[in-house]
């Protein structure tokens, strides 16, 4: 299980470090990567576009790498959905149903169907994803708790006071619609994952890390972008399937609305699925506290953008939100007014709405659910006078709406489960990946989160200079103005330069170009002897970036002490990415640097052949040749999720061989026949 941890160790130990700085004695570099970590409670602005044009271009992008950061790129297979609806209550002027269905062939997604008790012609289909309240579906909070709710006006009926998610459905039923609320995992007849994996997740389970049988939240799991919001979003998507399946449901007019948690699967949802046509998260979007549940993220997932950009997606459909006095109190001025704008420059400034109601606390009360009524009823076309006027209803019980009996038992649950549904999920993005290279493609290049075009202005600062003889030793630093970052490098630099530069990388950073006696190792001889001067480089987590000069272990993770990835790789990108970007800056500083050189050589040995993988795939036809030693190392057995080299979604996308495959020119391969000539 330490495979990748003493392959590394045993490179550390047989090479010398032994390297001129290039910044003084006690000083790190310049770098905005040494700021604090981003965590979910930071700061999440909305930057609208300038032009429809321009929206385009980023609203793709953005919903791509959301679909990527969710793992639904691409998306599972629809098996069947094999729906079963069973137990009709009769409520007098709606029904209420036990449902449910596969979302993946043995995992059911539970819930109640209510529906109108006079339907004439086509309906509207509503979601309905309730958040994290207390046993949600069956949610009671006794007549003691609900009576101050009514004194305060936040509702009006003891029943809607005790289960508000239920009021909700049944008044979107009496307004015409068929209305699905569904279990999230974890919750009431929901539990083949349970609510302490799903939601209270805290610690890895050693037992669940496995090359091949993994459990969620391993680095395996991380590697293949599997995670309860993965599975949540698929429940929903697969939820507007069954919705579209029934007789009376019109597929042109699908709805979602859902507060809290279940906000975030609105929003989720809305801009992931083109099938949504109206949708109103409640208290959910802001720039503050983006989701504090293992549920409401991902790896990956808000590293650019937050709960803002993802509404946004929306634009033109019809989008309502509402506030409280929670971390969505700021929206009306930040947040929302970006939103609007973008409405405005897409010609519909009506289709967007804010019900701002900040006096009370996190909810999804009589007020919001109005304004919700009456959005709906106007861009669903419901045709109803007066659709806020919330009446009365008996209160059903969880005994009324248990899905599972005598005649409907319950389906197996448990860890066997868990690993056999994320197996599948793997096999299945396997092939069809396999069919389709151009989707590792795009995978890739959204987790690596970078480009050579993206780069920016990289500039040269020399800090030392010394004369070798047959070359010159050159410390410096490669200054990326555009984002903020400083990576110590030496040059070395033949005087009998050709126009050709190397990049030799090391798992000692710049100190790998030289042996025990601090003269440069026969590789590197090799290259100087042939007139191609060669960079090293301090990769960040490097060298000069370390006080102590020992090599990273871990990586820092945020303050949340739950151990799941998502919390720190879902807001800051990961450490493999940030190394790989590294290299791409020195490659764009070579092709814009005032030398003028005319070949790039690009070498990955023993510890570093991976992350020269990576920027050999984003490098393209840049890279004249490359030669890179893989060392057996693959991303699949990454054990622990704070390793230098977890990097989500990399065994999805085809781990080490993908990205040999993928190169534009491949590579020469060391392992299999050793050191190419031009390095010997």
């Amino acid at each position: 299980m330490k495979a990748i941890p003493l392959i590394l160790c045993i490179f550390c130990c047989s090479t010398a470090l032994s390297a001129p700085r290039a910044l003084p004695e006690d000083s790190l570099p310049a770098d905005s990567r040494l700021d604090a970590l981003k965590d979910l409670n930071g700061y999440f602005p909305f930057h609208p576009p300038k032009s429809p044009a321009d929206w385009n271009v980023e609203s793709a992008r953005i919903r791509h790498d959301l679909k990527v950061a969710v793992g639904l790129f691409p998306e599972p297979v629809r098996h069947p959905l094999n729906s079963v609806i069973h137990g009709r209550i009769d409520g007098g002027d709606f029904t209420a149903e036990k449902v449910y269905f596969e979302t993946r062939p043995g995992y059911l997604l539970t819930g109640t169907l209510y529906r109108p008790k006079s339907i004439t012609g086509k309906i509207p289909g509503v979601l309905c994803p309730h958040g994290h309240w207390n046993e949600a579906r069956f949610y009671d909070c006794g007549e003691t708790k609900a009576a101050p709710l009514i004194k305060k006006g936040a509702e009006k009926h003891i029943e809607s006071a005790r289960n508000h998610i239920q009021s909700r459905c049944i008044g979107l039923a009496r307004l015409g619609c068929t209305v699905l609320q569904y279990d999230m995992i974890g919750y009431c007849d929901n539990d083949q994952i349970s609510h302490q994996l799903a939601h209270r997740f805290s610690k890895q389970r050693p037992e669940m890390i496995s090359e091949k049988n993994w459990g969620l939240y391993s680095p395996q799991a991380e590697s293949h972008l599997q995670s309860i919001m993965m599975l949540q979003t698929w429940n929903s998507i697969r939820a507007i399937d069954f919705l579209q399946s029934l007789p009376e449901v019109d597929p042109g007019r699908i709805a979602v609305t859902g507060a809290s948690g279940g906000g975030t699967q609105t929003f989720a949802l809305s801009a992931l699925d083109p099938r949504v046509t109206v949708s109103m998260p409640a208290v959910m979007v802001g720039t503050a506290m983006q989701g504090g549940c293992t549920c409401e993220n991902a790896s990956l997932m808000r590293i650019k953008e937050g709960n803002v950009a993802f509404a946004a997606l929306f634009a033109p459909r019809p989008l309502g939100l509402t506030t409280a006095n929670d971390w969505t109190r700021e929206m009306a001025t930040k947040g929302f007014p970006e939103i609007r704008k973008t409405y405005q420059m897409l010609g519909a400034p009506s289709m967007v709405t804010l019900h701002d109601r900040t006096e009370f606390d996190h909810n999804y009360n009589l007020p919001s659910r109005q304004a919700m009524y009456r959005w709906f009823n106007e861009h669903l076309d419901l045709g109803i006078a007066n659709p806020e006027n919330e009446r009365p209803h008996k209160l059903l019980t969880e005994k009324d709406l248990t899905v599972f009996d005598r005649d409907h038992p319950k389906p197996v649950g448990g860890d066997d489960f868990e690993r056999a549904l994320l197996a599948s999920l793997a096999a299945e993005a396997s092939a069809t990946i396999s069919r389709n290279p151009e989707i590792a493609r795009k995978g890739w290049n959204s987790i690596l989160g970078t480009s050579l075009r993206d780069t920016g202005v990289v500039e040269w600062q020399l800090t030392d200079k010394n004369d070798r003889g047959s070359y010159l030793e050159m410390p410096g630093l490669h200054n990326n103005r555009t984002k903020g970052q400083q990576v110590p490098v030496i040059w070395l630099y033949p005087k009998n330069w050709k126009r050709h530069a190397a990049i030799f990388l090391s798992a000692h950073g710049k100190s790998g170009l030289y042996n025990e006696q601090g003269d440069p190792r026969p590789e590197v001889r090799a290259l100087l002897k042939d007139g191609v001067s060669v960079c090293g480089i301090d990769l960040f987590q490097q060298g000069e970036f370390l006080r102590d000069g020992k090599p990273v272990t871990e990586t820092r993770r945020v303050k949340n002490p739950r151990e799941a990835a998502c919390y720190t790789q879902g807001y800051n990108r990961p450490l493999f990415a940030q190394r790989v970007a590294d290299i791409l800056s020195a490659i764009r500083l070579i092709q814009t640097d005032q030398h003028g050189a005319k070949k790039i050589t690009l070498v990955g040995l023993a510890g570093s052949g991976h992350w020269a993988a990576a920027a050999h795939f984003l490098a393209g036809k840049a890279i004249h040749r490359a030669a890179i030693e893989s060392s057996n190392f693959d991303f699949i057995k990454v054990t622990d999720i704070r390793h230098p080299d977890l990097m989500p979604g990399a065994s999805k996308y085809g781990g080490m061989k993908g990205l040999l495959d993928l190169a534009s020119q491949k590579a020469w391969n060391v392992d299999a026949n050793g050191l190419p000539e031009w390095l010997k």
